[in-house]
């Protein structure tokens, strides 16, 4: 029987994993997002073990204490995509679900672009497909929506008015007092703002024809009507991007924190497409 991995190691950086649920069951690999950690998943998790599969919640690069590099070109998608994979291939079965919130979905969209392999389902939440989301910047109010994306590429004063923008982002975003206190110990408290912002401090590093790649895994969208800083429109034309069974599911009346706001229903899509019963459309 597999053993429980509680961290791993690759380059030289540590990452710390939660690795949770039955050990034999069917691995689903979940990557959270700014400005969260891997408790995002803390309401997620307990429905995917009861169906027998086991969870495994990473600390991403510049999250875990041990995996924090200071140059932003450590912080480009395929690093962190590389990330992901080096945590698959210490399964026994060397290929996993994999799931992604926020940015941890352009992370999940990159591992399955560039690893199929490794990627037996994908369920991305919130985030479209990277091609989609480039291409609503000039079909819809998206660069309106991205505005603190381009303040983070500013030098220090992100850093500076650290506690404030996150409560400014957290109650703009709909977050709870209590979500908002987890990020605060997580984030704030913990020192890792600063490498946190390096995932969007290394974007213009990035080549724009690698969003292009297309999805050949079986995929699942989950987006909320009320994201306040994703639009409707990426989502939309995201099927174009999967050459795979495709599922866009639109959660009504939910803001951007889905895995804390709508557990349920999120389980129950990210159930749905590992055991093949996601509905196409």
């Amino acid at each position: 029987m597999s053993e429980r991995i509680t961290e791993f190691e690759r380059q030289g950086l540590v990452f710390d994993v939660r690795d949770e649920g039955p050990l034999d069951g069917e691995p689903i690999v979940l990557l959270h997002g700014f400005p969260e950690r891997s408790t995002a998943w803390h309401e997620v998790v307990p429905q995917l073990h009861a169906e027998g599969y086991r969870t495994l919640a990473m600390d991403q690069r510049g999250y875990s204490p041990r995996a924090r590099p200071k140059r932003r070109r450590d912080y480009v998608l395929p690093e962190l995509a590389a990330d992901v994979v080096a945590l698959i291939d210490r399964l026994p079965e060397g290929s996993a679900h994999v799931v992604g919130h926020d940015f941890g979905s352009a992370v999940a969209w990159t591992v399955a672009m560039r690893h199929p392999e490794k990627v037996r389902t994908l369920t991305a939440v919130s985030v479209a497909h990277p091609a989609a989301f480039l291409k609503s910047f000039g079909y819809s109010s998206q660069a309106l929506r991205s505005w603190y994306m381009a303040f983070f590429q500013l030098p220090v004063l992100p850093e500076a008015v650290g506690r404030r923008l996150l409560d400014k982002l957290m109650e703009r975003g709909g977050m709870t007092p209590e979500e908002a206190a987890r990020v605060r110990s997580g984030i704030i408290d913990d020192g890792a703002l600063r490498t946190a912002l390096n995932w969007y401090r290394a974007i213009p590093l990035a080549d724009p024809r690698s969003t292009r790649r297309r999805v050949t895994v079986p995929t699942t969208l989950v987006w909320s009507d009320k994201d306040f800083a994703l639009g409707p429109w990426a989502p939309h034309h995201t099927e174009k991007w999967v050459d795979a069974p495709f599922c866009l599911v639109v959660l009504h009346d939910v803001t951007h924190w889905i895995p804390t706001q709508a557990p349920d229903e999120l389980a129950r899509a990210i159930l749905d497409r590992v055991t093949g019963n996601a509905i196409a459309g």
